[in-house]
């Protein structure tokens, strides 16, 4: 009778563990990366002690703040973590952008890697600049079989987001407009009436590019926004979905590659804590159930 029942306990904390991880946000999905086509040139080693520098202050400061931007020697950088991030998961998402960087992009005089919750970007002094409101990267899900009435649903969602991003709340803004969900957020220096104004063109964007998708990502330079349709009702509770995104329709950049797809090294992390979690569990229950032996023996 005693197995039975710790064989059941077992059964139901290992089928916990599996929900629990399943249910997680996949926050270090790779969204885009963007690679300058021009090498660093990088004889006696200086940029790349420039680079270590600014990636260990980055990666510091994000377990205390959403933005942050520094620089060392001629080389500049910054990180941004969604504004619905807790440090840990801010934390956690920075820490793997410096590594991605290098495998995905090597050596060169610009980068910048975007994941679902972060994204980091570093640049040598004198690289072309570009337009806050630049086209990077956008993505849109499949088409809605509600017509018109969808995209008078979404538009009003989108008009909402317009009025207020930028306003005072750090230019991070979440809204729904009955079954649709929105979220905007701009680069953390970006003053409000910037920010309010990528923000409209980046609307403008996922109105002409996704028309009606039932979906869509937009990143510009300096901002990105995301919309999301929920059958069932949308709040602002939602968070954006890895599941449902990046499905289809991509734009990039003349000076960068796109990509878009699984995180092999999200999945192995995730495999791992899983088993370590499952594996402690099953020590714990193992010595109870010898000191329940025990009991029994007396």
């Amino acid at each position: 009778m005693k197995s039975s029942f710790f064989t059941l306990i077992l059964i139901f904390l290992l089928v916990s563990i599996s929900v629990s991880i399943s249910a997680a946000p996949d926050n270090t999905k790779l969204v885009y990366k963007g690679c300058a086509n021009q090498p660093l040139p990088d004889p006696n080693g200086v940029y790349s002690s420039s680079l270590s520098a600014i990636f260990g202050t980055l990666i510091q400061q994000s377990s205390k703040a959403k933005f942050f931007k520094t620089t060392s020697g001629s080389v500049s950088g910054l990180f941004q973590c969604r504004g619905d991030l807790t440090n840990v998961e801010c934390y956690t998402c920075v820490s793997r952008l410096p590594i991605l960087m290098d495998k995905l992009c090597g050596k060169t005089v610009a980068a910048r890697i975007q994941l679902l919750g972060c994204y980091m970007l570093y640049e040598v002094s004198g690289f072309a600049q570009i337009s806050g409101m630049e086209l990077l990267y956008k993505t849109c899900g499949k088409k809605s079989n509600a017509g018109g009435n969808f995209q008078q649903i979404r538009d009003s969602a989108f008009s909402s987001l317009e009025s207020v991003v930028g306003s005072g709340n750090g230019g991070f803004y979440t809204t729904s407009y009955e079954s649709v969900y929105v979220l905007g957020q701009c680069q953390g220096d970006l003053g409000a009436s910037d920010c309010g104004n990528c923000v409209k063109s980046a609307v403008q964007r996922a109105q002409v590019e996704c028309g009606t998708s039932v979906s869509g990502q937009i990143y510009l330079h300096r901002c990105f926004i995301s919309y999301n349709y929920y059958p069932n009702g949308a709040s602002t509770k939602n968070r954006p979905d890895s599941s449902s995104s990046y499905s289809s329709d991509s734009s990039s950049s003349p000076s960068s590659s796109s990509s878009s797809g699984s995180n092999p090294g999200r999945t192995v992390a995730i495999i791992l804590g899983g088993a370590a979690g499952v594996g402690f569990i099953i020590v714990i229950l193992l010595i109870a159930r010898k000191a329940m032996k025990k009991d029994d023996d007396y």
